[in-house]
This record gives C-alpha cells, sequence and structure tokens, in this order.
C-alpha cells in the first residue's frame, strides 16, 4: 500500500506538470474503476497510456482525443479531430501523442498539454489505411493496412521531429491479400527489429528496420486470427484478437524470432477492444464495438484487467 502511495503521489505531480487536472476521488467511487465510460458516439480504437494515471484515446469517427483519467475513469477531449480517424496511438516522455491517421493516409503528432497538433505528415497519397504506431529510441513506424509498407519518423536530437516521413517498403515471409493486412506494430525485447501482426493471416512476423525483411515469427503452430494492437512489455508480448474479445499472452524471444502463447485473457466487459495500454498491474483496452451499428448515442467504455 505504501508504494502504491508513492506512485500515485508521483504520478500526481506529473501530471500537474503536463498541465493535467488531478481530479480528486470526491464522489466515494472506487479508484482506478474497471471499466469507464468514454463519450457516447465516439468509436473508439487507439490508446495511448502515460505519462502518469492518464490514457488517451482516439476517435475513428472524427479523430477527436478523449483524455481520461485513470484513477476515476472521467475524462474529457483534448484535441478536436480533423474529421478524419485517429487510429493507433503512442505518447513520450516529453508530452507528445502520435496518432495514426487511417484512411486518411497521415500521421499527426499532438501536444497533450494543449491539445494543439506539432505536426502532420502526410504519409500516403492513394488509398491507405494506417493502422498503428510504435515508439522506439530513434522513431516513430507506423503501419498501413493497406499497402505493404511501414512509414518512418527519424527522431533528431532531443527527440526532435523530422520534415518528413521515410517509406520503408516490406519485403520477405508477409504477402497483402484481402481485409486488413499488417495493424499492431511493437519493437522486439532486444530493440533490434520490430513485430508486426496480419490481421486477416494471424500471422506474427518479425521486421529488419534497415531494409524492411520480414520473417515469420515462429508461434509453435498457433496463430493470432483478428490481431490488433500490440503492448511489448519485458519478454511478453500482449496481442489483442479484436473479434474474438480475447487479449494473447506471449512469451517472446530476446530477437523476436520465436515466441510461444502462455495464456489468453478474456473479459465479460469486452465488447471487440482493438488495442491496449498498460499503467501499475493493470492493461487498459477500449472496446470498438466493431459489431454494433455506430450512432451518435451508440455508448462506449474502456476495461481494465490484470496483467498476466
Amino acid at each position: 500500500m505504501r508504494t502504491r502511495a508513492v506512485i500515485t503521489v508521483l504520478s500526481t505531480l506529473l501530471l500537474v506538470l503536463l498541465g493535467v487536472p488531478a481530479t480528486a476521488q470526491a464522489d466515494g467511487a472506487a479508484p482506478f474503476p474497471e471499466v469507464f465510460p468514454l463519450p457516447d458516439g465516439f468509436q473508439p480504437e487507439g490508446i495511448a497510456t502515460g505519462p502518469g494515471p492518464a490514457a488517451y484515446f482516439g476517435s475513428r469517427a472524427t479523430g477527436d482525443i478523449y483524455r481520461a483519467d485513470l484513477r476515476t475513469g472521467k475524462g474529457k477531449i483534448i484535441s478536436k479531430g480533423p474529421g478524419t480517424p485517429s487510429l493507433g496511438l503512442k505518447t513520450d516522455k516529453r508530452g507528445r501523442l502520435f496518432v495514426s491517421g487511417g484512411t486518411a493516409g497521415n500521421a499527426r503528432v499532438v501536444d497533450i498539454r494543449t491539445g494543439e497538433v506539432i505536426r502532420s505528415y502526410t504519409l500516403a497519397t492513394g488509398a491507405s489505411f494506417v493502422n498503428d504506431v510504435v515508439l522506439t529510441g530513434r522513431a516513430a513506424w507506423f503501419t498501413d493496412s493497406t499497402n505493404p509498407v511501414l512509414y518512418r519518423l527519424p527522431l533528431g536530437r532531443h527527440g526532435s521531429l523530422p520534415d518528413e516521413a521515410v517509406r520503408l517498403p516490406l519485403i520477405g515471409d508477409i504477402v497483402y491479400g484481402t481485409g486488413v493486412n499488417a495493424n499492431g506494430i511493437a519493437e522486439t525485447p532486444d530493440g533490434r527489429s520490430l513485430l508486426i501482426v496480419q490481421s486477416n493471416t494471424g500471422t506474427l512476423f518479425r521486421v529488419n528496420p534497415a531494409t524492411g525483411a520480414t520473417t515469420r515469427v515462429d508461434l509453435g503452430g498457433e496463430t493470432l486470427t483478428n490481431g490488433d494492437g500490440l503492448l511489448l512489455i519485458g519478454r511478453t508480448l500482449y496481442v489483442v484478437q479484436n473479434r474474438l474479445n480475447t487479449v494473447a499472452v506471449i512469451h517472446i524471444s530476446r530477437d523476436g524470432s520465436s515466441g510461444r502463447v502462455v495464456d489468453r485473457l478474456t473479459d465479460p466487459d469486452f465488447d471487440v477492444p482493438t488495442t491496449v495500454g498498460a499503467f501499475g498491474d493493470r492493461l487498459y483496452l477500449p472496446n470498438a464495438r466493431f459489431t454494433t451499428p455506430p450512432t451518435p448515442t451508440t455508448p462506449y467504455t474502456a476495461v481494465s484487467i490484470p496483467r498476466r
């Protein structure tokens, strides 16, 4: 309890420095709720957690960015969208949110203090689906579910943003087909390669970030059908299988060449979760509700479950 109290105090101070209100638990509700509402009609897709006990959600309907306080489940829109999707999200320690633009074929970087767009990038000019993003020490990498390519934003000194993105064509084992191809993306534990999941085949691939060469990850015959968002913590890779309402838990080798599915997590509150973030000892997932026709009043939620 003492450790959690220290973490809470430090997190509150960090949020204050980032301009995030330190909302008190004044209504007597339990802290860190397991399910909390997102705005009606929001159509959430991506999530990014941190710094501190905050989660950021993107709307695939409008591109709005919603910030929730994980201690209370309450939140607000902090950045109005451009009317095109905001899908995969990642935050960095500099208070920036990297946003995948879906069918708009773009990416943008948002200041989480002000909600202002710091920089926008055109990644593709034809048909595209910029789906997810991962931050490494030197770059932001984006997947495209329509085109066999990754997009890289090389980060300079002190994380400075580039003038334009770099295209990396994917070659090797991955073959694009009908449906959603490369989706979630993560680093390998050794930081030398990338991992991407192909939703329509349920296959996990390792990518050489210098050449774009892809090799199938040996999962011992397991498949990741409907694989969506990825999250790596240590040697554990979490793979959200959206329409299966499942999170596959994989013990992955350091170089990412092989892995073993050690668990599959589910929860009665799952309603087609798409991706996953973490804070403390819990995982957080937005319910995209792909099987529910969206309307302006359709309710949406985020769910948290224990990490395994």
